[in-house]
Formats: structure tokens, sequence, C-alpha cells
């Protein structure tokens, strides 16, 4: 092996990683991102990890969050899988987050390399598609495993470009890495609308081939990447196993509920989140959906007025104004530097535009003009599908029609991003256009009226858009009313708040002014640098540095304004957002086995940080177990609302056994009534403990009739029974004997529950644990013999349970651990073999 010819490919991903760390530099002096999403992934996972460190297994199941649900959809380890292992010591490379931001550089320098561009350019490539701003603003919240499914998207999408251009083995080989590693970051709807543009695209290379008469060729490539593709998806046999089975019984399954919950009189329900069809919701899953205006921020990042939460200076037009008509310097300051109404977009909020580039966009463009063949139709059709998705609702002739007839769309929600998709394919042919023209398959005079309309495409159109805003947009944004009505509030005088509002749409005009004369200079530039390529007026040798510079310039100057030093925090600052309040020490100091806490302080049904400490009520995931959820919607928030002293007014929080309630006390001085006390653990005496006896119970038809008996179900005494389980319940004659009979859990593990109860008689016993059952995965045993266990109070566990003593075992243990991890490590030992046997081909075809 030439390792010669490999240095510039070792610079080029030194210099990614040194790029990388440049832009995250705090991480240098140790300091971390404050990730919203990391904290609560690891508030979620603490009981499973915890377990882990202590007794060296993954329990898969945790009561940390929303009463319990399977552990290995939030934490866990896949021992035997190949590239789970790799993925997990590849992320180990750099520190948080330049690792990630490292990953996306690399990723696309892989699939520019597969395209033919030289290393020069396929380092401008990488760097464009790791700097979009949705990257960038996707990685401050924390949502690394989509940066990691978009980091290894564009190797996969090499690979099966080179397999179906005639080398099988080597194109093949990378596509079962790169596939390996895309499914170690478990970011389904990523993987989905990726594969999505591959199967288009080998459809579109396949029919080619066979006019072509390529059938031979055509089936090799097929057949290996076939092969890479199993092989691949084999080493995730127990994670995606596990997802499959989940899927099933999660807000993205089937709810059997045809009812809808009651709202408070006056509120705005919110669009449901379970639906009787099989997945999401439409109003749900489109909730999400970028303006199809809007969609001009690819091009000028400040054309819907940039973040939700804003910054202007004191030379602004709102300061200006707000000085004017008598608000204090001092003030009129504060509200300009952290101004929540200079975005105007279609979303209610976000935290930053979507912004691809001025010259990605004009590169783009160009290659729309220049570059022959499939691939530009492909990536341009692919580009305005991406975006067309990403319209949601704003566009329902195309998003509702693939919602609802093809498979798993309705999956999904939060479909803006597709547009970190569409990067992808935006600088895929944007850096072809530039090798076509660096290869000098164009001569100067052929380029001409090509750059020309390009440049008029692109350049003029954001001279035009600076010169002559409101032509294009009236700058007022859905959310300005309330702007008004809150200023109003403010200010004590509608005109006065108009007149303010008026001012920031002035600022709106302002900001986007600047930013289309930004995009309109850059792409000039870029066009004059290749106008004096073609006519040699540079060598290549000054022109790719300076096109790197340039696209390096333009995306990270944007970036910054939305994601820079200023999110970076000490260690001990992230420490403390999860450090124990007087409220949870106060609970923690309960040494009960097991028991749930609800904290009324937060959105509980979205907010993991209760998890960090307790088992919770509430928590924060994506795809919620789907009973559960309509329990909440159904019941927990009705159960709240009402008044503790009214008949079973927490009939169904005590089921959960509820020990504890998390709120906020009163302020120290009445008076100061912005300024709430700490957090108080508040007992709740009718939690009803982890299990008991019922004297009474009903079987009812359905799920509907199911959630409306809880309404006013007396949850001690009484139970009530889906007719499925009917069968289990047959010849069952309860004798209430409270004083005799007992049943008490006496040890505690996060998959195992051992309980030891005491009965005159045979009684039915629940238990305040969540019923999950879709392939047997709870197994329950009494004295040691496998019984069966039904559901009841539509999320419950119950059991018959024989008169006298007897120890009653529930334990966890899925089939896809069990069988799952033994596939994993077939598969990953079969892709050693296929990848090693492919370098070996290689190897030897370029040494013959």
């Amino acid at each position: 092996m030439n390792f010669k010819r490999f240095l510039p490919h070792l610079l080029a991903i030194i210099g990614f990683a040194v790029l990388a760390v440049v832009y995250c530099s705090p991480v240098l002096k140790g300091k971390r991102l404050n990730q919203h999403d990391i904290i609560q992934s690891i508030a979620a996972g603490r009981e499973v990890v915890d377990y882990h460190k202590q007794t060296g297994e993954w329990a898969w199941w945790t009561n940390s969050m929303f009463g319990g649900m399977p552990a290995y959809m939030i934490s866990g380890d896949y021992p035997t899988s190949l590239t789970h292992k790799l993925g997990q010591y590849i992320n180990l490379l750099l520190p948080d987050p330049a690792n990630y931001i490292w990953l996306m550089m690399v990723g696309g320098f892989v699939l520019m390399l597969a395209l033919g561009a030289n290393v020069w350019l396929s380092a401008v490539g990488a760097v464009a598609y790791a700097f979009m701003s949705y990257d960038l603003l996707s990685l401050e919240a924390g949502h690394v495993s989509k940066i990691l499914a978009l980091a290894y998207a564009p190797g996969i999408l090499g690979g099966v470009m080179i397999a179906l251009r005639g080398r099988y083995l080597a194109g093949a080989a990378l596509t079962a890495l790169f596939l390996g590693l895309e499914l170690y970051a478990n970011h389904v709807q990523i993987t989905y609308y990726l594969a999505f543009g591959i199967l288009v695209y080998v459809l579109i290379e396949s029919v080619a081939a066979l006019r072509e008469g390529r059938v031979r060729q055509l089936l090799l490539a097929l057949s290996a990447l076939a092969v890479a593709a199993v092989l691949a998806v084999g080493t995730h046999t127990t994670r995606l196993w596990n997802a499959a089975d989940y899927v099933t019984v999660s807000t993205r399954g089937k709810s059997e509920l045809t009812i809808k919950p009651k709202a408070e009189p006056g509120a705005q329900q919110a669009p449901p989140t379970t639906t009787p069809e099989d997945g999401l919701g439409k109003d749900y899953a489109f909730q999400y959906s970028y303006g199809i205006g809007e969609t001009f921020t690819l091009l000028i990042p400040n054309y819907a007025g940039g973040p939700s939460v804003g910054s202007l200076t004191t030379s602004s037009e709102t300061y200006k104004k707000m000085v004017g008509i008598g608000v204090d310097p001092t003030m009129a300051q504060q509200f300009v530097q952290q101004i929540f109404y200079l975005y105007h977009g279609n979303l209610y909020s976000q935290s930053g535009p979507a912004y691809a580039g001025a010259i990605v966009i004009f590169l783009f463009v160009l290659g729309l003009l220049i570059v022959p063949g499939r691939l530009k139709w492909w990536a341009l059709g692919i580009t305005l599908l991406y975006i067309g998705w990403a319209w949601g609702k704003n566009f329902p002739a195309l998003n509702y029609t693939f919602f609802d007839y093809f498979p798993g769309f309705n999956k999904f929600r939060a479909v803006t991003m597709t547009l970190n998709l569409a990067q992808l394919t935006l600088v895929l042919l944007g850096i072809v256009a530039v090798k076509q023209i660096s290869d000098k398959k164009l001569t100067a005079e052929q380029l001409n009226r090509p750059l020309m309309i390009g440049l008029a495409l692109t350049a003029g159109l954001s001279l035009l858009i600076a010169l002559l805003p409101t032509v294009f947009q009236d700058f007022r944004g859905p959310m300005d009313d309330m702007a008004v009505s809150n200023l109003e509030q403010g200010l004590q005088n509608k005109n006065l708040a108009e007149q303010v509002m008026a001012a920031i749409i002035d600022d709106r005009i302002s900001m986007l002014r600047s930013d289309a004369f930004r995009s309109a200079i850059l792409i000039l530039l870029v066009g004059g640098l290749i106008w004096l390529l073609v006519r040699n007026r540079i060598k290549p040798v000054v022109f790719y540095p300076v096109l790197l510079a340039l696209v390096i310039f333009d995306l990270f100057g944007v970036d910054k304004r939305y994601f820079n030093n200023d999110d970076f925090v000490n260690k001990q600052a992230i420490q403390e957002t999860v450090s124990p309040t007087p409220a949870d020490e106060q609970i923690l100091a309960d040494k009960s086995l097991d028991y749930r806490v609800l904290d009324v302080t937060t959105s509980f049904m979205s907010d993991a940080k209760a998890s960090y400490f307790h088992k919770s009520l509430g928590g924060y995931h994506a795809a919620k177990m789907r009973r559960y959820q309509e329990l909440a919607d159904f019941q927990l928030y009705r159960n709240l609302r009402e008044s503790p002293n009214a008949p079973n007014a927490y009939n169904v929080i005590n089921m959960l056994n509820t020990k504890y309630f998390i709120t906020q006390s009163q302020a120290a001085n009445p008076e100061q009534q912005q300024a709430p006390g700490p957090p108080v653990a508040v007992p709740n005496p009718g939690a009803l403990g982890n299990a008991w006896f019922v004297q009474n119970y009903r079987l009812v038809p359905n799920a509907n009739a199911e959630m409306q008996a809880l309404d006013t179900l007396d949850t001690r005494r009484n139970a009530v029974v889906d007719q499925r389980f009917a069968e289990q319940l047959n010849g069952l004659k309860i004798q209430p004997d409270s004083a005799a009979n007992s049943i008490r859990l006496i040890s505690y593990k996060p998959n195992e529950l051992t309980y030891e109860s005491n009965a005159t008689s045979e009684q039915l016993a629940v238990f305040s644990e969540i019923y999950y059952n879709v392939r047997d995965e709870w197994k329950a045993t009494i004295d040691g013999k496998e019984v069966p266990h039904l559901r009841a109070n539509y999320v419950l566990r119950a059991m018959r349970v024989p008169a006298g003593k007897h120890t009653i075992v529930f334990k966890f243990d899925p089939v896809s651990i069990r069988v799952g991890k033994v596939v994993d490590l077939v598969c990953s030992l079969l892709i050693i073999a296929f990848i090693g046997t492919a370098v070996f081909i290689e190897n030897r075809k370029k040494t013959a």
C-alpha cells in the first residue's frame, strides 16, 4: 500500500479535527455544552446506568420514567455488535461536541472522494456539508443521534455510487461500514429519509444500466449491496428488534381509543398524540412545518428574522423608538438585547434559520446549468422533495399524500429536519459543478452564459431582495398580535405598543437587507474566483484554498450567531442542573423500596429531570408508550385539575403509587409574587403502594370503556379489566378480608420485582407497574412456577393469586435480547470478513 498516496487524505482529516476544535475552542479549557436533550437523556437513563455499574448487567427496563418503560429505548450497551462498539470508540476521539462536527466533515469528505473530487475540493464539500446552520443548531440542542446519522449518511451514498459504477466489493464494503455506523446513530427518521433518496438513486441507475445492456454489472452491484445491507442491519439485530416491538405499543402505533380527552373550558386543545390509525396524528406530526417563503433562509439567513429570541443593538430602530417614547434607556437596552419578536416565520419558535450557505446555493444552481447526466436530475429532484417534505402542512398535496399512503412516513414528526439532508444534495451537485470546471470540461466561452445565469439567479436575487424587500414579504408574523398585546401590557398604551412593533418590523427589514447584501457579495466573490480560474488568471493551488476560506467564512459567520462560545459552560454549571433540590433531598431520605414522584413544577410529561433522582410519573422521550400517554391525556391531567377533596380526585395518581408531589412553594414575602420559593415535597397519603388486593373487578368491552371507567373508579377497592382477559378471570370470586390478606414488595430491581402475598382465599392483585407484553417480556411466577398475568386499569399489571402464603416474581426477559445478541455477534464476524475480503481484492487489483 502506497501510504504517500493517502497522506493528503490523512492531513485533511487532521485538518477537520483542528477546524472542529477551533470552532468549539472552549473545550480546550474543559468547558462543555449545556445541551438540553443530553441532560434529559442522562436523567432518563440514570437508574439503569447505576444498576449496570453496580452489577455489570443491563436491566433493559426502568421505572424512572412514565411509571416504567423498556430501558433499551433510553440507554444500554450492545457488546456483541461490532459497529456499535466502533461507533462508541470513534465518539471518543475528540471532546464533545467537536467530535460530532469532525465526523460530519469526515462523512462529507468520503462522499466527495467517491464522486471523484480531489482532496482540496472534497475538503470544501466536507466543510460546506458539516456547517449548515441547522446542523449546528441541532448539535447545540443536544440532538447528537441526529447529527451522527447525518455524519454517516454521505458514506452510505458514496458506497452505493461506487458499487453501481462497477467497483462492487469496494462500494459494498464502504456501504456496510457506514450503514452499520448509521444504525448505531439510532436516528430512524434521518435514516428513513436518507434511504428514500438512495433508493430513488438506485432505481434511476438501474433503469439506465438495463437500457445500456449492463445487466451483469447491475446484478453484481445490487447483490453486493444487498449483502452489505443485510450484514450491517444484522449487527444491530438486538436494538432494531427491540425498537420494532416497542413501536407497536408506542405513540407511533395504532391507538385503540376512538374518543378524545375533554379539554378544559376555554382551553385550546393540543393536537392528539395518538390516533386510531397506525401512526401519529396528522396535526401532531406536522406541528413543526417550515414556511414555504421561509425557505429563502437557505440563501439569506435573516430572511425570516433569525431565532425566536434575538438581539439588537442600541443603534436599532426598536431601541431608538423605545427611548423616544420615554422608556428608560437601560430598560430599553435590556429589551433589545433579548428580544422575542424578531422572528416572523411560520414556526411558533425556533433556535435559528436553516442556512445552507450562499456559496453552496450558487454552486448548486451552477451545477444545474453545467452538469450533464442523471446525477443532476436526481440531486435536483431529491433536494426539492426534501424541501417539500420540510414544508409539512404548508404543502398538504405532497405531504398528506405521503402521510396517508407511503409506508412508515406517518411514524415521524418535526419534518423540518429533511432540510439537513437537503444540504447533502445541495453540496453534492455544487462540488460536482466545480469539479466539472476544474477538470476543464468546459471552455471559458462555454462557461460564460451559465455563470452569468447562475449569478443572476442567486446574487441577483439577493440584491433584488435587499433593494425591494417589501415586494417579497410584509415582514409580519403569526405571533405579532400576541407581541403587540404583550408590549401593550408593559407600556400600558396600545398606540405606543404598535409604534414599537412598527420599529421592530423596520429592524426585521434592516436585518434582511444586511444579510441579502452579504449573500450577494459572497456569491460574486466566488463567481469572480471561478472566472479567474477558467481564464488561467489563477492556478488551482490558489483557487481551492481561497474557495475553502470563503466557505468557512460564510458558514462560520452565520453559525456563530446562534452557536458560539457563550453556549459553553464549565462542568460544575452542568452538574448544578441536576443537583438535588431540598425537595429532592427530602424525598431521597425515604428509603422505601419503590415509590413514585410527580413533579408538578414542570411540564412533567416532557421533562425527565425528576427521573435523575426518583421514579417519576413523567419523563422525556420522543416515543412514549401509547397507553401511558393516553392515561396522561385523559386522567393524570384531570386528576391534577380536580380538588384533592373531590371524590376519587387522585384515583389514577394514587394507583401509580405516587407517594410525593414536588410543588412550588409560595414566596417568603407574599408581596413578591414574581419570586416563588424553592420546590417542596408534599407527601401523598393516598398512594396505594406497590400492590394491593381489590374487592371487585368489572369487565368492559373495549379501550374506550376501560378509559372512561377510570373517571370514577375507586382504584383502591375496584379494578376494571378489558374483556379480552376474561378467560384468566373465569370462576374468580373474591372474598375480601382486609385484616388477614396482604401483599407487599420485598425485593426491588429494575428488571425483577419480588412480592410476598398472604391471603385466606383466592384474590385478584393489582400491581402498580406498567403492563408491557409484546412478546411476553415480563415473566411472572408464583413460587417458581410460571403463571399468566393480565392488564387492569388500562395500564397496570394484575394477577390471580391463590390462597395461602406465596412468593410472586416479575422478571423482564425479552427474547429480543437473548436471541438478538447472538445474531449481532455472527453478523459482526461476517461483516469483518466481508470488508476484509473487499480490501484484499481491491489491493490486489491495484498491485497487479
